[in-house]
């Protein structure tokens, strides 16, 4: 059997960037070219009622091998890597015995991963570290999890002296770009529970995550020839400049941590004519969350108010909420997941998601879906790694969060 880091080293090759400008679904070819590679081996491997729709979602069966009646367990992950960095041509590179020393990820770009930078290196002294090449990202989130997930069922298939209830998996695409749960049929699915196997270090088990929103702002503005301007020019650039500045600067992502909300400006591009902000919204309570909404819709109808009607208008869209409004009704598939760690020698660490995954908005749509590390780091760039062994340990979890849930 090919091991879960083989499978993941296999895996990173496939360029599976998403696309946030695309209204497409997947929103990038690569990512259907790596759903019916994905398919293809689940059914190799034995997995039944194996299907890839046409949206590239990517969906399979164990079926039960008990003859009582245990509730059906799902495992998801996502396929599509992050557009912040490129995914093309990824070239992992494997350091073993890491020494606690500063790691050349790219000698002629300059490209280091130091632990002055990354601390948390340190704890991985004499373990087997995958990490990219200073060129891209590495994709451990998710291509880790997808990994992680087939490695246990192909395990789970080859010894059927472990018992088990039914278990479904997903593979979705464009997650990163906010659209992964966009057309799950959580009917097909048909899981009563599921995890979404896309957290970052090991023993990461995750249940609450911020209720989310974005806002696109446009700023209408005047030009006429600035040395003919007084009273008559009016630049949306320096509008959108007064607009930031009024936003609290202690309440952004650089400067919050833990259950902290933000306001966080993503995109600024304009002119004298016309500017272009984006914002997103970010805050755990879901009380403090509809009050920056209406802060932030205030400080607009204050601009309004000084530089004329419509001069700022902005689209303003909630996007997810906190999970743990449904997770908490019913806590014993966090107990499980915390069990199922302890069990593998791993020491749960439960915190809140500052993001959002695809069980976020599933557990909304009906499935209630926790969220297990993958046993990566620094997604999204070039200093991205994970260590081996945490690969093999969420192998691991899966394995008995399977066996907790048929023993009942």
């Amino acid at each position: 059997m090919e091991t879960a880091v083989e499978r993941f080293l296999r895996y990173v090759k496939y360029e599976t960037t998403s696309d946030e400008n695309s209204s497409k679904c997947p929103s990038t070819e690569g990512q259907m070219v790596f759903a019916k590679v994905l398919s293809d081996e689940l059914k190799f491997i034995g997995l039944e009622d194996v299907s890839v729709d046409e949206n590239g979602y990517v969906m399979g069966v164990i079926p039960s091998n008990i003859d009582k009646n245990v509730p059906v367990v799902g495992f998801i992950a996502h396929m599509d890597t992050s557009p912040d960095m490129s995914g093309k041509n990824v070239n992992p590179q494997i350091i073993e015995s890491y020494d606690g020393n500063d790691i050349v990820l790219n000698r002629d770009l300059n490209v280091v991963l130091s632990p002055n930078d990354f601390p948390e290196l340190k704890q991985y002294i004499g373990k087997t570290l995958i990490t990219t090449d200073g060129t891209t990202l590495l994709g451990a989130d998710d291509k880790a999890g997808i990994a992680e997930i087939i490695t246990a069922c192909e395990y789970l298939i080859s010894h059927p002296e472990i018992k088990h209830g039914t278990i479904k998996i997903c593979f979705t695409p464009d997650e990163e770009i906010g659209r992964g749960a966009d057309k799950f049929d959580v009917e097909k699915f048909g899981a009563d529970f599921a995890y979404t196997i896309d957290g970052e270090s090991i023993g990461q088990l995750e249940y609450e995550n911020f209720n989310a929103a974005s806002a696109k702002i446009t700023i209408h503005g005047r030009n006429v020839h600035p040395g003919m301007a007084k009273g008559k020019m009016k630049n949306s650039v320096l509008i959108g400049v007064e607009l930031a500045s009024m936003l609290p600067l202690e309440e952004t992502p650089a400067n919050t941590e833990g259950y902290e909300g933000f306001y966080h400006l993503t995109n600024f591009d304009g002119n004298v004519e016309k500017t272009h902000m984006q914002y997103i919204i970010r805050d755990f309570d879901k009380e403090n969350f509809e009050n920056r909404k209406n802060y932030l819709i205030n400080l607009i109808n204050n601009l309004n108010e000084k530089y004329g009607e419509n001069t700022v208008e902005i689209d303003l869209k909630d996007q997810y909420y906190n999970m743990r409004e449904i997770i908490e009704k019913d806590m014993r598939i966090v107990d499980i997941a915390v069990k199922a760690m302890e069990l593998s020698d791993v020491k749960p660490n439960i915190s809140p998601i500052r993001g959002g995954t695809d069980g976020a908005r599933l557990s909304y749509m009906g499935l209630p879906t926790p969220n297990i590390f993958t046993g990566g780091h620094n997604f999204h760039g070039r200093y991205e790694y994970i260590p081996a062994f945490a690969i093999e340990k969420a192998v691991e979890v899966i394995l008995n969060i399977v066996k907790l849930v048929a023993e009942g």
